[in-house]
């Protein structure tokens, strides 16, 4: 059985158009017609990734992610015709890892796929950016820990809820902490390259992790910004 994907999507054509692609490509495909409906799916059985439409009955795409992050790390994936700026900034910081705008090539949204699970199944990097072997999955800076193997942060040992992308931004810095990463290297990090206009989606990540890791999110003791440069991780 192949990796399972989850469409939330309203219009029955594009998930029919979606259905057949998805499964001429060896996925399993779920789907729901609403966030509300999602989240019942998601109840009866894990998925692997999810295809997230914006506008919605019952529950909204950025709703639903929302409910979605406080008890999960699947990657998810907005498909939406809302395709302005402040579109994909909401959507990023309601937890999502990436956007695909309609009109849409399924074979685009079948490469995106394959990708985010490529990387999603990459073991965490490590200390020297060597990958750590299980019976030493802890990394450990100051008051945060990283648990590779089970791609969980903590601070003071209460785990913080993050987004896979987060989680990848955060494995990068846990790895080298005092060097200094640019914002195309984190983006890198998180989409597999650079890419123009990845630098605003950095910035919003690095936003939403100190959010929740920072007592101060205006004075950032762990993620802190070299201007000019990207940001680092402080070691002390």
């Amino acid at each position: 059985m192949g990796e399972t994907v989850l469409v939330v999507e309203d219009d029955a054509d594009i998930v029919e158009l979606l259905e057949l692609y998805l499964t001429g490509s060896g996925y399993e495909v779920v789907s729901a017609r609403d966030g509300v409906a999602a989240l019942e799916a998601l109840r009866e059985r894990p998925v692997d990734v999810a295809l997230v439409d914006i506008m919605m009955p019952r529950m909204s795409g950025y709703d639903f992610i929302k409910e979605l992050r406080a008890t999960s790390t699947v990657p998810v994936i907005i498909v939406s015709a809302r395709t302005q700026p402040a579109d994909k900034i909401v959507g990023l910081d309601a937890g999502a890892d990436g956007f695909i705008a309609k009109p849409f090539d399924p074979l685009e949204v079948t490469a995106y796929i394959r990708a985010v699970l490529r990387r999603s199944s990459l073991p965490a990097p490590a200390v020297g950016g060597v990958a750590t072997p299980d019976e030493g999955a802890v990394v450990s800076v100051g008051e945060l820990t990283f648990d590779t193997r089970r791609l969980v942060l903590a601070r003071d040992g209460v785990p913080v809820a993050l987004t896979a992308a987060e989680l990848k931004i955060m494995a990068k810095l846990m790895a080298s902490p005092g060097r200094v990463f640019s914002k195309d290297q984190l983006y890198a990090c998180v989409n597999g390259e650079p890419a123009p206009g990845g630098a605003g989606s950095v910035m919003m990540h690095i936003s939403n992790i100190r959010a929740k890791l920072e007592d101060d999110p205006q004075r950032p003791r762990f993620i802190k910004t070299v201007r000019g440069l990207g940001y680092v991780l402080d070691g002390s």
